[in-house]
């Protein structure tokens, strides 16, 4: 096992003067390569890796992230939890910026991306999607933050735009008429890729500002996400730092790590070698080769 914890966010996260062990490697996958080289080293006794989702340069746009790539390489260094680090606007006034959110449900309004593994493999599979993010985990990131110092909100609902870019106002009040409550490019197609990977995952979501919806806030820009996630990196690496002590304690009894077991509608008896070959590493377990 090269990792226990996957961390995917800002390419700063990972300057942390309590990790050791450091080394990069670079990770060929059926997908294609990771949006780069993924750092590995030892926090608090634990292996972690760390992606750049959008590239060291962010030459990668939200929609075109490798994302199954990034993924795939978790999981075959043997990550078990995985924590997605983002910046995002707050739909709601409770919820201000420099805030961090842990949501527990996201709507997906992406239309350009890959949303599975298995789109073109000759298999059927239907994972369950009904809480989205590993509750454990949920628990455990929440109670680093707050061991950081942070003001957290241990609940919310994420819409995942397009992009790449920001919201109309029109858009922004109709998503506040909804109810939803922060939104973002980047937690999609990754929740959907995280179960059928059968990994637990959850979203700390960094809150930069108010979107474009507040009358007396500036609107979201470039310039404004960049000056409050700076303001926040030393704050999201105290919460990764502090969630090490957390994951150990988790039971384990969240059902993400059997996500598969009842998922795979294609009749095995017509599943190829090749493409239990090709998914040894996700369906091994349920589909011998």
């Amino acid at each position: 096992m090269d990792a226990e914890l996957g961390v995917i966010g800002g390419s700063g996260l990972y300057r942390m003067p309590e990790l050791t062990d450091v080394e990069e490697i670079a990770i060929e996958t059926p997908f294609g390569r990771p949006s780069d080289t993924i750092t590995l080293g030892t926090l608090h006794g634990m292996r972690v890796a760390f992606i750049p989702r959008h590239g060291r340069a962010h030459q990668h746009s939200p929609s075109n992230v490798p994302a199954r790539a990034n993924f795939w390489a978790l999981k075959s260094l043997g990550v078990q939890w995985v924590v997605s680090v983002s910046a995002v606007g707050s739909l709601r006034e409770e919820i201000a910026p420099l805030d961090f959110v842990v949501p527990d449900q996201v709507v997906d309004r992406t239309v350009r991306r890959p949303r599975s593994f298995f789109d073109e493999s000759g298999l059927v599979v239907h994972v369950t999607l009904d809480e989205p993010f590993c509750p454990e985990l949920r628990w455990a990131l929440t109670q680093a933050a707050i061991a950081a110092g942070v003001r957290v909100h241990d609940r919310g609902t994420y819409i995942c735009i397009e992009g790449p870019q920001f919201s109309t106002r029109a858009e922004s009040n109709l998503y506040r008429s909804w109810g939803l409550d922060i939104i973002g490019m980047t937690a999609m197609p990754e929740v959907r890729l995280a179960r059928e990977a059968e990994l637990c995952f959850a979203l700390l979501a960094l809150v930069t500002d108010y979107d474009v919806w507040h009358a007396e806030e500036e609107p979201v820009s470039v310039s404004v996400v960049l000056e409050r996630l700076h303001q926040n990196v030393q704050a999201a690496q105290r919460a990764l730092s502090a969630l090490i002590e957390y994951l150990r304690a988790l039971p384990g009894r969240c059902g993400c790590r059997t996500a598969l077991q009842h998922a795979i509608v294609t009749d095995p008896a017509a599943i190829s070698p090749e493409i239990r070959q090709r998914f040894s590493l996700l369906l091994g377990k349920y589909l011998p080769g």
